[in-house]
């Protein structure tokens, strides 16, 4: 007797497109012509998909649609934030969505697992490290331009998890120098757990996730519990909740003295 297929269902929103086939959950940043660009509709959407995740889900699998993972936080939308709250108000509530989506995925209980393809971008790149693991195509870039911007190293809990992954003298000098690294030496320094040409991404996904679905739902629970135990226990002060305050009042401060964040158009980081 052949066993049931699997429930398969797809959603469409605003930003998202997710699709729920039996134990595997995945979700695709959907807004290919503005490269994924991060908003706060789409952390909303995020928000609301994985706070909706039932314990059935054993694999969450994050991805971008299109030529791109996501090329960063939309600029435009801080310049209307500013506009509207010079203080930095709206911004510092962006912030703290971006924290909670990035914990969402880190803390999930399934196994999260990041596929990426094109450009990875500052807080496209805090997406994808906040996932337990991540497939990127051998065309893949990455890169942290956020000094480049004026801006701290601050967006949903980035560095710490950069920090803990990577090490400190080699995320040291790519904050730096803000340049940009192939999929290659994001395996090297374990940005990447693996690098496949891109055809080969969703066989890459599916390898992973096949194992997993047949795990224990408890024992993989505990295990992530454990994982995430460890690895806090390893940071000396983890002050991530500060990110939005240090994001929003670096951008308020720079408004206040130049007037041109509020001109600017295109991705911020």
């Amino acid at each position: 007797m052949t066993a049931p297929p699997a429930a398969h269902t797809v959603r469409t929103h605003k930003t998202l497109r997710t699709d729920r086939q039996g134990p595997v959950l995945s979700i695709e940043l959907n807004t290919p012509d503005e490269g994924n660009a991060v908003t706060g509709t789409m952390l909303d959407e995020l928000l609301a998909v994985l706070d909706a995740q039932d314990g059935d889900v054993r694999v969450v699998v994050l991805s971008g649609a299109g030529d791109d993972f996501c090329l960063g936080g939309d600029r435009s939308e801080f310049a209307e934030q500013l506009a509207h709250d010079p203080t930095g108000g709206g911004i510092r509530a962006s912030g703290a969505k971006a924290r909670r989506v990035c914990e969402a995925l880190s803390a999930n209980p399934a196994v999260t697992i990041a596929r990426v393809q094109g450009k990875a971008i500052g807080a496209g790149l805090a997406l994808a490290l906040a996932c337990d693991l991540r497939v990127g195509a051998d065309t893949a870039t990455f890169r942290l331009p956020e000094l480049a911007l004026g801006l701290p190293t601050a967006w949903g809990g980035l560095l710490p998890r950069l920090l803990n992954e990577v090490g400190a003298a080699r995320v040291r000098e790519l904050v730096l120098t803000c340049r940009s690294f192939d999929a290659e030496e994001a395996r090297q320094l374990s940005i990447l757990q693996s690098v496949v040409p891109e055809g080969d991404l969703d066989a890459a996904v599916r390898a992973w996730a096949a194992p997993v679905v047949r795990r224990s739902p408890t024992a993989l629970r505990i295990t992530k519990h454990l994982f995430n135990a460890y690895t806090s226990a390893t940071r000396l002060a983890d002050i991530t909740a500060l990110d939005a305050e240090l994001m929003a009042s670096t951008l308020a401060a720079h408004e206040y003295t130049t007037g041109k964040a509020a001109r600017r158009t295109g991705h911020l980081f």
